[in-house]
């Protein structure tokens, strides 16, 4: 059996670990503006008594003896019940020779983003095999998943039928039957199929409610191919953010899962479904007790919405949002980090139309505080499109109100790669101690419309560089002026100085799209 590719990014906390899809397939992490960064470490406390002043802490007798007994003897009752709906599912798909973890068509394996030939290569994708065309050939796949109706409606992950021209679901019973994929949502990674036929099929129900941090969770699936088995644990977390789309508020669950358990359900002790198992992060590909969920209350209603037109539509403003870090934060003047700062609206968007502008910090919507950029996209995707919202934001320290109208959130959004900008770039200012070049866009061959100053050398190793500000970004203001000529900048850090902030605040514009930069003004420091 060949292993699968293995996803290539280290969290921070331990530079073997890595991500992965438990079915087998790569597990990918988009990290955008910072917005959907993570590093995850996990620390095991011994739970804390809380004592009055002189009470001396409990004998461990005395302990035991007020602590009543938890957990079930047995699951198997509850076993019994749910295993006859829990499926597998296997899937075929024809996939180009050399897949996308294999770099772009053509590209040295070892060829880096900053190097000036990776945008040759993903622009043009030189054919492999000296100009002969890429060969498709036949891969098979397989996960979990569990049917929620009598008449043939399953439930799996998306990446599990990513592609799929052919998918077949067998059951614990030996019986393998022809599946249809009716719908699929990349950005929750759940997928619903129909079973060909399907009558008076053995089904679950989504649980009622939420479970809590430490309630117990069955896992059914079918790990590396060895089908129905059953694992259990309890639910570590809830609202984890592991850096998969837009939507995550995983829970974390510690029932061992492992590949091929994507796309199958997690049970609470009722054998109701609380949760969708996804990932797991594991350092050698096994379960170290650290698995990942999609839970319930997501689940049902993106299902719901596949069931009823085959698409989920989400509500949409039409804005580029970050997070507000303690730097930035000082340098808007603002007590606290929460909220999302916009750092673009999109044109012709109805962030755009209600007059929200980029520096706005979103605070709350419909009169609910907002904690962050991921709490204000799921709020938003949640109401739909056509639905009315009022957003509370900030500018310039003040509170405002605003209403619009939010559109559909588009289903794939491009964007055009940036054309290089190196040829023809006259030495600009040099702001020697933050290690970069500047000259006004608009005498720059491609300097994007002409507005800022564009970044013509940098130092790597320099106080911008480590900001992860790059050759050929546009710094379009700095706390809130716009910049045209060669001095504006250094002026405003100046200004920042005179007014004793700490950071001055940029707006930068990149390929990616545009974003805010807390710039410290003493680059030594």
């Amino acid at each position: 059996m060949t292993l699968p590719v293995v996803f290539r990014r280290a969290l921070a906390t331990s530079r073997t670990a890595r991500w992965r899809r438990p079915e087998g397939r790569p597990f990918r992490v988009a990290l955008m503006s910072g917005a959907a960064a993570l590093a995850l470490g996990a620390t095991l406390l011994a739970p804390a008594q809380t004592l009055a002043w002189g009470q001396a802490p409990a004998t461990p007798t005395q302990t035991q003896s007020a602590l009543p007994a938890v957990g079930p003897q047995s699951f198997a009752d509850v076993v019994e019940r749910v295993k006859p709906a829990v499926v597998a599912i296997k899937t075929k798909a024809l996939e180009a020779a050399g897949g996308p973890e294999d770099g772009f068509p053509g590209a040295p394996p070892e060829l880096s983003p900053d190097d000036p030939l990776y945008r040759f290569f993903r622009r043009f994708g030189e054919p492999q095999g000296g100009g002969r065309r890429q060969q498709k050939h036949m891969t098979q796949a397989q996960g979990s998943g569990f049917v929620i109706t009598n008449d043939g409606y399953v439930v799996t992950n998306n990446h599990v039928v990513e592609n799929a021209t052919q998918v077949e679901v067998s059951f614990d019973d030996g019986r393998t039957l022809p599946a249809k994929i009716i719908g699929t949502d990349k950005r929750t990674d759940l997928a619903l199929l129909k079973i060909s036929d399907g009558n008076n099929l053995p089904h679950v129900d989504w649980a009622s409610g939420s479970p809590r941090v430490g309630d117990w969770v069955i896992a059914v699936g079918n790990p590396f191919g060895l089908g129905g088995t059953v694992t259990a644990g309890i639910v570590s977390a809830r609202g984890r953010d592991i850096g998969a789309g837009p939507y995550d508020d995983f829970l974390q669950i510690d029932a061992p899962v492992n590949r091929g358990n994507s796309g199958g359900p997690s049970f609470d002790e009722h054998g109701q479904v609380v949760g969708v198992n996804t990932a797991i992060y594991s350092p050698s590909g096994g379960s170290v007790g650290i698995g990942f969920a999609i839970p319930s209350e997501v689940a049902k209603d993106v299902i719901a919405a596949l069931k009823d037109k085959g698409a989920v539509a989400r509500g949409w403003i039409g804005v580029s949002i970050q997070p507000i870090t303690p730097e930035i934060a000082e340098s808007l003047g603002l007590k606290t980090s929460k909220g999302a700062l916009v750092a673009q609206p999109q044109r012709g968007g109805p962030a755009e139309a209600a007059g929200l502008k980029a520096g706005d910090v979103v605070t709350a919507v419909d009169g609910q505080k907002v904690d962050g950029p991921r709490d204000l996209a799921r709020r938003i995707a949640t109401l739909g499109p056509g639905k009315s919202a009022e957003l509370t934001f900030l500018r310039n320290g003040a509170e405002k109100n605003v209403k619009l109208k939010l559109g559909k959130l588009p289903s794939e959004k491009e964007t055009a790669a940036a054309e290089s900008n190196d040829d023809g770039v006259e030495p600009g200012a040099a702001l020697a101690a933050y290690g970069i070049e500047v000259a006004p866009s608009a005498e720059v061959r491609g300097g994007r419309g002409g507005e800022g100053l564009i970044i013509v050398g940098i130092d790597p190793n320099g106080a911008a560089a480590q900001k992860g500000l790059r050759q050929g970004d546009v710094i379009v203001e700095a706390n809130g002026q716009t910049l045209k000529g060669r001095g504006d900048l250094q002026a405003a850090i100046d200004a920042a100085k005179k007014d004793g902030r700490k950071s001055v605040l940029l707006r930068v514009k990149s390929p990616e799209g545009a974003r805010f930069v807390a710039l410290s003004v003493n680059p030594a420091s």
